[in-house]
């Protein structure tokens, strides 16, 4: 007797969409030759991981080596070749996160990363906008610049630098969100910022929150003339957010200081820690150049290039078809 085949081994992408991917990539490596930025190639795997206690990493055992981590972003390796000498450079490359699955989310999907030395993150949001023109090749919105503090202010009513949490919390009610429990300030902020914040958003509007709390900073610098915000920035099209960028932190002792101060954060949370990537603060220590760096999401650009309502539509095979 012949048995039905499930045919999941089709790819989830369409070859149309597929075309469109092959046409993207292609558009985005002609626009950084203009510019003469150099495309590099960095390991997949690395000894270390990120402390962020947003980003779970996915690890193996690589037998004699012990222990490796898939890489969440190309960023440390990146700086790396920043310190030695290399100038402007970008990568497009596949990146790991456990735990995110969804529709707008991939275990496993492609990063657009790049860094220009001698930008800061003003500067760099006017490049990201140069790109997205170019690849979307249509007449978009013009683009939107606001502030966290004005976006919230405008949305939600509050000044996120300033209110107490009780504040953030009742904004929260008023928008009918669920807390859940133990959430902390930063957890407030976010999850106000992607449902009212956003939602306020015009979605063919390409719009650039930028200037983000001191305690979001990640791996962004401080601001010399206000000391409340971190130099950061997040895009966001077609109700997502597509890039998140950051005039890059240089100095290797602050950034020892918010590593150690995660993987503390992480411990008391019960959260996995990965060894501290010293390679990437040896690297800072030696000279890394003042540049602006930024991540871009591809699937998810895609997804707005397309129309497509899942992230699945746009990668070859999806993780349920891996």
């Amino acid at each position: 007797m012949q048995t039905r085949c499930s045919r999941s081994w089709e790819p989830s992408a369409t070859l149309v969409n597929m075309r469109t991917r092959a046409k993207l990539l292609a558009t985005i490596r002609a626009f950084f030759a203009s510019r003469n930025v150099l495309e590099v190639v960095t390991p997949v795997l690395s000894h270390a991981a990120p402390s962020d206690i947003y980003i779970e990493s996915l690890s193996l055992d690589a037998g004699h080596y012990g222990s490796l981590y898939l890489q969440t972003s190309p960023e440390f390796a990146m700086k790396r070749l920043l310190a030695s000498g290399s100038g402007d450079i970008y990568q497009i490359c596949p990146v790991f996160r456990a735990g995110e699955a969804g529709r707008q989310h991939n275990p496993e999907f492609t990063m657009l990363e790049w860094y220009r030395v001698g930008f800061d993150h003003h500067r760099l949001m006017h490049e990201v906008d140069e790109l997205l023109r170019a690849i979307l090749d249509t007449d978009l919105a013009d683009t939107r610049y606001v502030s966290f503090a004005d976006a919230f202010r405008s949305a939600a009513g509050l000044d996120p630098h300033e209110a107490a949490d009780e504040e953030i919390r009742n904004a929260l009610a008023d928008h009918d969100v669920a807390i859940p429990t133990d959430t902390d300030r930063d957890g407030l902020l976010d999850l106000l910022l992607a449902t009212a914040v956003t939602a306020a958003f015009d979605t063919a509007q390409p719009t650039f929150v930028y200037d983000y709390p001191v305690s979001q900073a990640a791996l962004a610098r401080l601001s010399q003339s206000s000391p409340t915000v971190a130099e950061r920035f997040e895009l966001f099209l077609g109700g997502m957010e597509l890039a998140n960028g950051f005039n890059e932190l240089c100095n290797a002792d602050e950034q020892t200081n918010r590593f150690d101060r995660d993987l503390e954060t992480r411990r008391k949370r019960n959260q996995v820690t990965a060894p501290r990537d010293d390679a990437l603060l040896e690297a800072l220590a030696s000279g890394m150049p003042e540049c602006a760096g930024v991540a871009l999401g591809i699937d998810r650009l895609l997804m707005v290039v397309t129309g497509a309502s899942e992230i699945a539509s746009v990668v070859s095979f999806d993780i349920t078809r891996a």
